[in-house]
């Protein structure tokens, strides 16, 4: 199928870095958009690139920088023959990189996350549809705070996935030196992702999964460590994300490796800390361990 000849092509692309390709690749199943995050050089950029390039989906990219305004994103009217026509911006495109999110001011980072939310940007009171299907994978480093806008909270929640790209093993390393890698030829087309994504809506979840999603998120509200729980969106979120691995898996029903594959992807941008917690030393990481093991069976 597509979508397995897609991911096949990626391996090539981003070495040793299957599992971040699978989480990227069910969050495409499931129509949610990415955030990348790891250290400069590590091939988040490359990997959006390559992912574009597998699809046959149109491309854009974004190079995110304090200056950038809003409508240098979703686009502008321009004075053409006697009257005002709208050119569309970088966002009107399939596959959109915005590298760097965080480099931009919010005003500028909430135009992509509002055209994200509503498939859409309004400009001069008139309302444009984005291509279909649209996706937005974004990327930040976790290193530099200098000359940089942190994602609000509530924003973040705008991403289906947050998705940690980190150095790659010895073995992977001497595959990185001595070959290069190759952007695929495309693979797939829209129509393609349009159809992955109704199979990917269409599994099933059996009883007991809604119930271990609703426990987990009920246990997060109640969870002194965190400021609040999980919003619905964000249980949605995983549930979708678990709907992506296995419809990539080949099978018609999530099973619980689905969920706890789509756990940290799908929950970890969405659990905020005390400030008490923080200064005991506890991750967010360790809270969702927490959580996973008393809402998923063993």
């Amino acid at each position: 199928m597509a979508i397995d000849k897609v991911r096949t092509a990626l391996t090539d692309v981003l070495f040793g870095q299957e599992s971040v390709i699978d989480a990227l690749l069910a969050a495409v199943a499931s129509g949610g958009h990415v955030l990348l995050e790891g250290l400069p050089g590590l091939g988040k950029t490359l990997l959006a690139r390559g992912f574009a390039a597998a699809s046959g989906l149109s491309y854009r990219r974004i190079q995110f920088t304090p200056d950038l305004l809003p409508a240098d994103v979703t686009g502008t009217e321009v004075w053409q023959e006697g009257s005002f026509t709208f050119r569309p911006g970088p966002l009107f495109a399939q596959v959109v990189l915005a590298d760097e999110i965080n480099r931009a001011t919010p005003k500028t980072q909430s135009a992509l996350l509002e055209a994200m939310e509503e498939g859409a940007v309004t400009a001069y009171g008139v309302r444009h549809e984005l291509p279909r299907p649209f996706l937005v994978v974004a990327t930040q480093n976790p290193i530099e705070l200098e000359g940089t806008y942190p994602l609000p909270e509530a924003q973040v929640d705008r991403f289906m996935a947050k998705i940690e790209v980190s150095a790659p093993v010895r073995s992977v390393w001497l595959r990185v030196l001595s070959e290069a890698p190759r952007l695929p030829d495309p693979l797939a087309a829209a129509e393609d992702f349009v159809r992955l994504r109704a199979e990917t809506e269409a599994v099933k979840v059996a009883s007991t999964g809604l119930e271990a999603v609703v426990n987990l998120a009920q246990l997060a509200s109640e969870e002194p460590r965190l400021r609040f729980g999980i919003s619905p969106r964000g249980a949605k979120a995983w549930l979708a994300l678990a709907r992506g691995f296995a419809r990539l898996a080949g099978r018609a029903h999530v099973d619980w490796d689905d969920l706890r594959r789509a756990a940290r992807p799908a929950l970890i941008h969405r659990l905020f800390l005390t400030e008490e917690a923080r200064f005991e030393g506890v991750s967010e990481e360790r809270v969702l361990e927490d959580l996973l093991a008393k809402a998923l069976p063993k």
